[in-house]
């Protein structure tokens, strides 16, 4: 009998290949596993789209920022996020959950245990108790499933980082099979990843999204500068104690040294002199010392992942109000 439905799993794949065009040994399949599931699969002309590139290493990128400070480092969505240890780190990360499973899980029941405790809690952190809204489980996530890998991820980070841009508009193609001992059933339809942000409400949802230093700098010029100024005033507040001013926002925080003292002061800790340059004279020393600033950021729990180092020393003014005003809101009313 199982030799007979392969025959037939196999005959019909034939018979579909103008669907699927997927190579021989992707089409290789567990009767076993498979009978009686519906499963869906990303289209190989889909997997090339630059699209769908750009947005697994933009949540590549989001993933290693995050855990830098763990010396965590993921290289595939495919291959590195199946043993749940990547995501619950993340979820400890984001959320600040702590859960009780092992970090590292060897064994396929113990990675799938994992899996599960991480997952029940993230689908509750996400909102997502309605099971039709959930595009992931515990068996997709472990056989390396791309589509519901990046479903989760973006909705992770919809969910605990809106400032975080991802590209709009991606879309695949994927053929939903299902498998029976009559045969294959299969469809073909578009789904959506992402949302375009140009269009319709998710237009007004980006809006609500997007930075509060990028919707202030859109503003008129004295609305800005009277932010500048608050933020400034808090700055200088916090630096008398070690006998510096701030005079010019745009520029003085361009080699780290203010900054480094500046997150020494606010968060009651010394950085050792040896750690970073005081008297920086290349872009080389200015660049280690914001750097050093963002990852100490990182550390406390501010998660500023859409600010590079390099925007920083190159005087970037929208990336240095981002750090300032992140700081700001924490401690103003300390």
């Amino acid at each position: 009998m199982e030799t007979f439905a392969l025959g037939v799993l196999q005959i019909n794949l034939k018979m579909e290949a103008d669907i699927f065009e997927y190579h021989k040994e992707e089409c290789s399949v567990d009767t076993e596993s498979f009978q009686g599931e519906r499963r869906k699969l990303i289209q190989p002309t889909s997997l090339k789209d630059p699209k769908l590139e750009k947005l697994k290493e933009a949540l590549v990128d989001w993933i290693n920022g995050t855990l830098k400070p763990e010396h965590i480092v993921v290289q595939s969505l495919e291959e590195d996020l199946y043993d749940g240890l990547v995501l619950h780190h993340l979820l400890s990360r984001l959320a600040n959950v702590h859960l009780p499973v092992e970090d590292i899980a060897l064994t396929i029941a113990a990675q799938t245990h994992k899996l599960e405790i991480v997952l029940e809690e993230l689908d509750k952190r996400l909102g997502l108790q309605d099971s039709s809204q959930i595009k992931w489980n515990t068996k997709l996530i472990h056989n390396k499933d791309l589509l519901a890998t990046v479903h989760l991820l973006v909705a992770m980070a919809r969910r605990f980082q809106r400032e975080l841009e991802l590209p709009s508009n991606v879309k695949v193609e994927v053929v939903t099979v299902e498998v029976s001992s009559s045969g294959i059933k299969s469809t073909v339809q578009t789904e959506v990843l992402t949302e375009d942000n140009n269009t319709g409400s998710d237009s007004s949802s980006s809006t609500e999204r997007e930075d509060p230093i990028e919707q202030l700098l859109k503003l008129e010029a004295h609305k800005v500068n009277t932010v500048k100024k608050a933020i400034l005033h808090f700055v200088n507040q916090n630096m008398s104690t070690v006998g510096l001013q701030v005079t010019d926002m745009d520029k003085q925080f361009a080699d780290g040294v203010i900054l480094l003292l500046l997150i020494g002061q606010l968060e009651g800790f010394f950085i050792p002199l040896c750690e970073f340059s005081l008297t920086p004279v290349n872009h080389s020393e200015m660049l280690h010392n914001v750097t050093l600033a963002l990852d100490l950021l990182n550390d406390v729990g501010l998660h500023l992942s859409s600010v590079n180092p390099q925007d920083i020393v190159s005087q970037d003014v929208a990336a240095t109000m981002k750090v300032l005003y992140a700081l700001f809101k924490k401690h103003k009313e300390k």
